[in-house]
């Protein structure tokens, strides 16, 4: 039978699982971010030569095999393979046995699960077969090695998780839309426990030709581990990265009820739109600052308790300085007493997984009290104005943390966290 609950339910973060470019796994990821290691080198899954930027971030040492066995990893794209890999690792630290769980236990876990680009390698791969030997070629799980849902599919048929389930896309906003599901889903009551993140694996010739064709990308392929400098004056733009992140919500009262270790409560997720442009943020940020109030407002708190922002910060000129005032704007003189950092200044800019990958990072910055560092600032720019954790670390009390994620389209999410306390 559902846990008894009320309504408005508490949603806490039991479990947090990470495939990154600074390491699989929370522990190794956590531990590379906050000592400032970057994850970005001359790519290796393909020959970049001929295009104009030539590095990404990608994911180090990552074998299916050890997460799938080998007939469902051939028969699934890369970016499932991480998504199954990373609520693996969530669902072990949320201490649940999904072998053990009632059959009524399993109706009400669900995984709301999404990617930006889905199968991106599994398309290109697809397409060279279909134009060199045509039709008969194409395989017959192309389809569903492409489509973005079978992430959160193949999780639920992992475990035999019957709750809801499905992916919500919106380009780098992904990770917070589909947390916002998933709390939503659990304070409906229509699950006790859900599973919920972001997932891409979109570094092959399509993908980093279409963004370096954008004009997009960094190009400083001589120091690439230096090229994602976000809110420095000589930010050029972002570095492509892959992986994903993972999230066990629970209600309160669930958690409670089996004894689980909290991480975090979850508060809100804010969500708008710029209407403005396909690819360029508004200047002044007007979708940031209505996201990042709406999630302020839902969440009941005030803007003054605010310890620490994972910005979206790509490292691109218009972005970074439009997110920056947007949190001017929001939060008047308390964003002086503010620290906020981009992580992407490590992982590159994980598309669909940033905000997932970040909602993480801002759960484990509370457990933690200390935010990572933004490394590769060399040179002030008077539109990124805010007290960044500038290459080092900040240790600080953190009560509250906001996790901005912005996509292609215009959208605009804030997450809101904060620190447990029983």
């Amino acid at each position: 039978m559902p846990t008894q609950r009320t309504p408005g339910e508490r949603v806490v973060v039991t479990g947090l699982g990470v495939v990154s470019p600074v390491g699989i796994g929370v522990e190794e990821s956590w531990k590379n971010l906050m000592a400032g290691v970057s994850g970005a080198a001359t790519i290796t899954a393909f020959d970049s030569s001929a295009f104009s930027t030539t590095f990404a971030c990608e994911v180090k040492g990552f074998r299916a095999t050890d997460h799938m066995d080998r007939k469902l990893a051939n028969r699934t794209d890369l970016f499932t393979h991480y998504a199954v890999a990373s609520a693996a690792e969530a669902i072990r630290d949320a201490g649940l046995r999904p072998e053990a769980m009632t059959q009524d236990a399993r109706d009400r876990t669900g995984v709301i699960f999404g990617s930006g680009q889905g199968g991106l390698r599994t398309f290109q791969e697809q397409t060279r077969a279909y134009l060199e030997g045509g039709p008969r070629r194409l395989s017959p799980f192309f389809v569903p090695m492409m489509i973005v849902d079978m992430a959160p599919g193949i999780i639920s048929m992992q475990y035999g998780f019957r709750g809801p389930n499905h992916s919500v896309v919106s380009a780098c906003a992904t990770g917070n839309h589909n947390l916002a599901d998933a709390m939503m889903a659990i304070q409906r009551g229509e699950a006790d426990v859900m599973i919920t993140g972001g997932s891409e694996a979109s570094i092959c010739e399509l993908g980093l030709g279409g963004f370096a064709a954008m004009r997009a990308l960094s190009t400083r392929n001589d120091a690439p581990e230096r090229a994602s400098r976000p809110f420095d004056a000589d930010r050029d733009g972002f570095v492509m990265g892959e992986g994903a992140g993972a999230l066990v919500l629970e209600s309160l009262a669930h958690a409670r009820a089996r004894g689980a270790r909290i991480h975090a409560e979850v508060l809100a997720v804010g969500a708008a739109a710029d209407a403005y442009h396909m690819t360029a943020p508004h200047p002044e940020g007007a979708g940031a600052v209505l996201a990042m109030r709406r999630a302020l407002a839902q969440a009941g708190v005030n803007a003054g308790e605010v310890g620490t922002i994972n910005m979206h910060g790509t490292s691109t000129p218009l972005g970074d300085a439009s997110e920056s005032a947007a949190i001017r704007t929001v939060f008047g003189e308390h964003a002086d007493r503010i620290t906020p950092t981009s992580t992407k200044s490590m992982t590159g800019h994980m598309l669909g997984a940033a905000g997932a990958m970040e909602a993480v990072a801002s759960v484990l910055s509370l457990v933690h009290q200390a935010v990572p560092p933004t490394i590769n600032f060399q040179w002030a720019d008077p539109g990124c104005d805010l007290p960044y954790a500038l290459n080092q670390a900040v240790h600080r009390p953190i009560s509250l943390a906001l996790s901005n994620a912005f996509g292609f389209g215009g959208h605009n999410t804030t997450a809101v966290f904060r620190a447990w306390e029983e």
